[in-house]
Order: C-alpha cells, then sequence, then structure tokens
C-alpha cells in the first residue's frame, strides 16, 4: 500500500510513500519528456542502472552522473559536470533531472534542473530518512561554497518525489537515526503526536551503538513518522513557498546546526549537528522565558534516547558565531533563530542579546553552565 501527501503549492505535486516503488517512478516521467539524466552517488550505481534500464524500457532516454557522496557532491564545479552532461546530451526544456539519493543528491539534482535552461523539471527519489521527509520536499535547492552551506540555490518544486522503504532496510542506522532529528523536528514544531509515536518506540528506533540497518518490522513505525513529519513540510511550504516568514520555521535548530556543519568541515551528519541545533534553540528559548525546564527536558530525552548529539565542544562560539553571520536566514547584522512558546508553538527571535546567546551555548557545550 502506497501513503501519499499532495503538496498544495500553486503546481501541486505528490510525495508517495511505499515498497517496491520502482514503476511510480518511470510512471511519473512526463510523456512528453524525451530524456532523463539520473544524478546518484556510486553507492545508488546499481539502482541507478536498473531505474536507467528500466526508462529505456519505456521509451526514453536516460542518461547517468555519478558524483560524489554527501557534502562533496554540493559543489559548483560538480553542478558544471552535471551541466555539461546536459549539454552534451542535448536536453530540452521538456526533458527530466531525477535525483537519486540522499539529501545532498535531491539538493545538487534539484539546482541543477533549477539552472538548466533556467528551469527543467525534477523528480526526486529520496533513499535517506533525512531526504525523505525534508531535503526532497519543499522545492528549496542548493549547493554549498568555501563561505557556508546551500549559500547558493534556487526555489525549484518537483515534480513527483517518489519514497521508496526498501531503501531504509539498507541505511546505516547511524544515518537513519539522523535523519530521525528532522521528523522529530516537526514534532517539536507542529505535530507533537510525532513526539509522542518516537517516545513509545525509542529504544528499537534507537538501537544505540547497533550499526545494523532497521528490520522490516520498524518500516510501518518509520512509515507513520515519514508521513506525519513531510505533511508538516507540505502544509507549511504551501503557505510560504519563498520562505518570506512561516516558512522559516522548518529552520528550528537549524541556525546553529549549519554552523556546525561548516565549522567541522562537514565532517558531521546533518542530523547530529541539527540535533545539537535544537537543543541550542530550546535552551535558548527557555533562558528567553518561553519554553518550559520540563519541555526543555523532554528535547534532551528524545534526541539523548534516539543516541544524537546533545552537546558541541565548549571554546568555540566565536566560529559558530562567525558561521551564524553569514548563514542566508540572517538580516543584515542580526541573528534570528527559530525558537519555540511552547512544544509546537514556534516563533522568531532577532537579535538576542549576546549574554542570552553565550548562557545558552554554555548549556550546550561539554562543560554546562545552567543559570
Amino acid at each position: 500500500m502506497t501513503s501519499v501527501v499532495t503538496v498544495p503549492t500553486a503546481q501541486p505535486y505528490e510525495v508517495r510513500l511505499g515498497r517496491g516503488l520502482a514503476d511510480e517512478i518511470v510512471g511519473a516521467v512526463p510523456e512528453n519528456a524525451a530524456k532523463v539524466l539520473i544524478i546518484h552517488t556510486a553507492v545508488m550505481a546499481k539502482a541507478a542502472t536498473t531505474l536507467q534500464e528500466a526508462l529505456i524500457a519505456a521509451g526514453k532516454q536516460a542518461v547517468l552522473a555519478e558524483v560524489p557522496d554527501a557534502e562533496a557532491g554540493k559543489t559548483a564545479e560538480v553542478a558544471a559536470f552535471c551541466w555539461q552532461v546536459l549539454g552534451k546530451s542535448e536536453f530540452s526544456r521538456t526533458d527530466v533531472v531525477i535525483g537519486l539519493g540522499g539529501g545532498a543528491v535531491t539538493d545538487l539534482a534539484g539546482f541543477v534542473a533549477a539552472a538548466w535552461l533556467r528551469g527543467v523539471r525534477v523528480i526526486q527519489v529520496p533513499t535517506t530518512l533525512q531526504a525523505m521527509v525534508d531535503a526532497a520536499v519543499g522545492g528549496k535547492t542548493g549547493i554549498n561554497t568555501a563561505e557556508g552551506k546551500n549559500l547558493v540555490g534556487a526555489f525549484h518544486e518537483p515534480i513527483a518525489v517518489v519514497c521508496d522503504l526498501d531503501h531504509l532496510l539498507t541505511q546505516p542506522r547511524n544515518d537513519l537515526v539522523a535523519g530521525l532529528a528532522e521528523v522529530v523536528k516537526a514534532g517539536f514544531i507542529r505535530d507533537t503526536t510525532i513526539l509522542d509515536i518516537t517516545e513509545a518506540h525509542i529504544e528499537v528506533l534507537a538501537a544505540t551503538g547497533s550499526t545494523a540497518p532497521a528490520g522490516e518490522e520498524l518500516l510501518p513505525v518509520l512509515e507513520d513518522l515519514a508521513v506525519r513529519a513531510i505533511s508538516v513540510k507540505a502544509e507549511v511550504v504551501a503557505a510560504d513557498l519563498k520562505e518570506s516568514s512561516l516558512r522559516e520555521i522548518l529552520n528550528y535548530g537549524h541556525t546553529l546546526g549549519h554552523a556546525i556543519e561548516h565549522v567541522e568541515r562537514y565532517r558531521w551528519r546533518h542530523g547530529a549537528a541539527v540535533s545539537v541545533g535544537m537543543m541550542f534553540a530550546a535552551e535558548l528559548s527557555r533562558l528567553a522565558g518561553m519554553l518550559s525546564d520540563e519541555e526543555t527536558e523532554r528535547h534532551r530525552r528524545i534526541l539523548g534516547g534516539l543516541g544524537l548529539p546533545l552537546r558541541y565542544a565548549p571554546g568555540r562560539w566565536e566560529q559558530l558565531e562567525s558561521a551564524m553571520r553569514r548563514d542566508k536566514k540572517t538580516r543584515g547584522a542580526m541573528l534570528r533563530f527559530v525558537v519555540l512558546r511552547s512544544i509546537g508553538s514556534p516563533t522568531r527571535l532577532e537579535g538576542p542579546d549576546p549574554a542570552l546567546l553565550a548562557a545558552a551555548y554554555a548549556a550546550v557545550s561539554e562543560d554546562p553552565v545552567r543559570p
């Protein structure tokens, strides 16, 4: 059975979740598309070849472009390589790009499609939990520069998103848990039932210390959580596609999280960095007199229970602050954070007192100080 979430933007599209969805990927390619570029990493080479063969059998010309894994693939040089493939294969405006892989691949594929001929269609086929619930949905695309993450990009919505849950059966547990950070983020900012489900299954979701992928018995829980998280994102982006106001709530934990990724030269998993970022935002909310001690502790209990990090090294605030000031969410010289009035009720905190920021950072450093 396939679950379907419709993203009701100006040009609505479906996010389909289920098992064995190869035919649905081929079926999502429009009839008037003669050519398809499949962007993938080495680990997805076999799946890319299988998809290529299916597209050829359906009468399409399918071309493969293998790119570096993770954030190493989100560079101007890699994007230029993909555009070169498109050019040499004579792709037109009626043709299609497919992003097959994790969040970095879907970010890259969306940006490549957005820029080629000023915009061709893209189908996202996320293969990690993080990509399914976040990166592949909503039309945010981008690449990194030496100055920061996702500073170059475009809003370019997919025409379809196909999430084959079978891929989660081969995803390393650490990566799966990192993806859960984006899932519980949706719980903290909107759908609190996500938090209830996570707490009810936290031991089996975490399997702390295990590198084995999820078992078949866990897929129904993951599907339920993913559908709920995607539904939150669909609702938000439909109301504010280009992040003029409401969509900013999806950045809960991301301001500091992106800064950690940048300072660590992307050696940290995105979800791990966002986990620390959410703890920082929760502490900032508490210190600002909004979030209760118990709600802050619930962050710690859920994120820590999943096996996600809660702290970052002390003595790095200046580096992190410098990275945050280059973040695309900053306005002028003013730092802005998504915080919580209460769980499920986000708001923005603009230009907070430096002493407040220092205290919140101390609370998530290795030697916390809790005033």
